[in-house]
């Protein structure tokens, strides 16, 4: 489900990379969690943790503005 504020566009693009991301490190044997701090994120509860979840949790991540910077 695509939250409301973020384009479909962009965010069916952030879920396929997030899913092709996923895979290949599913594919190395690796899990969710690893996925997540691929990505930089903090695992949450890593029993809670699936695959879906990671994936949405990095598409909304993708989607996210950029952070501003100080000067």
């Amino acid at each position: 489900m695509t939250p409301e504020y973020i384009n479909p566009v962009a965010w069916n693009q952030a879920v396929g990379l997030a899913r092709h991301s996923c895979a290949r490190i599913f594919r190395d044997g690796g899990t969710p969690s690893d996925a997540l701090a691929a990505f930089g994120l903090a695992v949450p509860d890593v029993a809670a943790l699936d695959w879906s979840r990671a994936v949405g949790m990095i598409a909304e991540h993708l989607c996210r503005p950029p952070a501003r910077r100080a000067a």
